[in-house]
């Protein structure tokens, strides 16, 4: 059996990680309320945005717009959406086994280059055989700029355009609640004129466009992938709130248990030392009598 001395010190140490473990759940969900707003007021704008491009799109009956242009995929730009700390649960190491599953599916991918996004995914996936993008984007979910969505919009435009990469896909967290994260895999280019209509998204009004619908549709098109990205990156923030929010609520419960058990453990011992203490003593003073 451990000493009591043994004792105390891991009582103590699991005190101070229940304290951290507790600071660390009240700082998440603190960020996770002002991460869920954003998703929530980037909503309406998105499906917005979609149903104006929807409208446009079947006013236009041949597009040749470059980030419309569908060619067979053997060059891949790779999404790689994570956070940039742990302690955060499943949350980094399910996109790793998403990817990782997605690499082995396509087995029709002769090359596939990782954009990691989040200093997790550029640690990990560094160390491994597939090549990086010479851009990587760590450390931006300290605050999750549309600068940051259109940087990084604009160099796939550009390697899909000059046709370095036949298509560019993202992995990434989307946000459902506090418990609730869904590993997507989601095609952002090139972009599907099906994709960008809904179902309900047919306008009621007939709309005059000036200039002409293909000028407007070639305006739309690269605004609806930068802020695709970003609500991207957005969902990703919020979901790892979410997460290590969940993650360090479980940590602190399972502390106090540890506590709880550590504690019984500890005024055991004190008690079987002071019993064997004062058998000690009464057998000493009966010898001396």
């Amino acid at each position: 059996m451990a000493s009591l001395i043994d004792i105390r010190r891991r009582l103590k140490s699991v005190k101070n990680t229940q304290q951290i473990t507790r600071a660390m759940k009240m700082v998440s969900a603190a960020k996770l309320r002002r991460a869920q707003d954003r998703v929530i007021a980037a909503r309406p704008y998105a499906k917005a945005l979609r149903e104006v491009l929807a409208s446009v799109s079947s006013r236009v009956k041949e597009a040749k717009h470059p980030l419309l242009g569908v060619r067979e995929e053997k060059k891949i730009a790779l999404l790689v959406v994570e956070g940039d700390k742990g302690l955060a649960g499943a949350f980094n190491s399910n996109i790793n086994r998403a990817v990782t599953a997605l690499l082995a599916e396509k087995k029709e991918w002769e090359s596939v280059t990782v954009l990691p996004i989040g200093k997790r995914a550029l640690d990990y996936w560094k160390r491994r055989p597939s090549p990086l993008a010479p851009k990587a984007y760590p450390g931006i979910f300290a605050r999750v700029e549309y600068a940051h969505a259109k940087e990084i919009a604009d160099y796939l435009t550009t390697e899909f355009v000059e046709g370095r990469i036949d298509a560019a896909y993202a992995v990434f967290n989307e946000f459902k609640s506090v418990m609730t994260q869904i590993v997507r895999r989601d095609r952002v280019l090139p972009i599907s004129r099906s994709e960008t209509a809904l179902a309900d998204a047919a306008p009621a009004t007939e709309y005059i466009y000036e200039p002409d619908p293909e000028t407007i549709l070639a305006k739309l098109l690269p605004r609806y992938l930068e802020f695709s990205i970003f609500r991207m990156l957005l969902e990703s923030a919020a979901a790892e709130h979410g997460a290590r929010m969940t993650a360090m609520e479980s940590a602190t419960k399972n502390a106090g248990e540890m506590i709880d058990s550590l504690t019984l453990t500890y005024n055991r011992a004190r008690q079987a030392r002071i019993t064997k203490e004062l058998i000690e003593i009464v057998s000493g003073a009966a010898a001396l009598e």
